[in-house]
């Protein structure tokens, strides 16, 4: 597969990359894998912003939708699934698009990931249960205890990284930093990485008009379907935290709106935070569609 092309376009929510893939797709005659984590589950289709009907219609994708918010799932069996379903596109033709805005979906994808041990259900409640009672501090405390080095780098608000990390400790007995890889993994085919940005502002005005557009779509309703289960792990995202808390009484729904907002743009600061970390992305403003091309048939030549 040396002379196939798998072409990432990454950037924050709401900056375009469901359009401009349609029409890189559509010119490259790809098909688009997804790796936005939150459109895996079939459930909360308003509240991610997962690609229309008539959008999926127009260029095959691949992993949305293909979960439930009951199943387990994490990003070693998103890499074997995703691996076998890129190779399979290039079959067929000689670029395939991987499309989202999860960076450590992406840089697992792209590089791999250690084989860690899968803790068994039991774990994962212990663990679960000490988040529902301490709260985000209290496994931050307790990941710094165990594995200092791990916790100096993670993001502190992302909980589910170090649950995840406190698991692999339970499991093996050892800090999950000792597990990381020290060498990338080469795939057998080439990789073209793409940022998508727009100005600070114009951004932050797109998710503003985001969120309105999914409120006027369903998305209280979709959150009133879920509520019942909202102490899910998959369901403890922006967009549905906010309105679990005003179905709970906790402040109006004016409040919850806003900080649904507010929260959002916090999301895609840190997206883009994770993205520029990396050098092998090349920026591009989403209506750059030549230049894009141009750029991708140049790297991947």
């Amino acid at each position: 597969m040396k002379n196939k092309c798998l072409v990432v376009i990454a950037g924050p929510t709401a900056v375009g990359k469901t359009d401009l893939s349609i029409s890189l797709a559509q010119k490259l005659n790809a098909a688009i894998v997804s790796s936005d984590a939150r459109q895996f589950y079939r459930e909360i289709s308003i509240g991610t912003a997962a690609p229309s009907p008539n959008v999926l219609k127009a260029v095959p994708h691949y992993l949305i939708g293909h979960l439930s918010i009951f199943d387990y799932y994490n990003v070693s069996m998103f890499e074997k699934q995703a691996l076998h379903t890129i190779e399979a596109l290039f079959q067929h033709s000689d670029f395939a698009l991987l499309v989202g805005g999860s960076g450590l979906y992406i840089d697992t994808l792209c590089h791999g990931i250690d084989e860690m041990p899968d803790p068994d259900p039991s774990i994962r409640k212990k663990v679960q249960e000490v988040y529902e009672n301490l709260g985000l501090t209290g496994i931050r405390q307790w990941l710094n205890r165990v594995d200092p080095k791990y916790h100096a780098e993670v993001d502190p608000a992302n909980h589910k990284r170090i649950l995840r990390a406190l698991e692999i400790y339970l499991a093996s007995g050892k800090p999950f930093s000792e597990f990381r890889k020290s060498k990338q993994t080469e795939r057998p085919f080439k990789i073209v990485k793409i940022l998508v940005n727009r100005p600070r502002q114009e951004l932050f005005q797109r998710i503003n008009a985001r969120v309105v557009t999914m409120i006027k779509h369903g998305l209280i309703e979709e959150m009133l379907q879920l509520y019942p289960h909202r102490n899910l792990n998959a369901l403890n995202t922006v967009g549905y935290k906010e309105l679990f808390c005003w179905m709970s009484g906790r402040y109006p729904l004016y409040t919850a709106i806003e900080k649904i907002k507010t929260n959002t743009r916090r999301y895609a600061k840190r997206q883009l935070t994770w993205f520029n970390k990396s050098a092998d992305y090349k920026t591009f403003e989403p209506q750059e569609v030549q230049k894009i091309l141009d750029y991708i048939n140049a790297c991947g030549t």
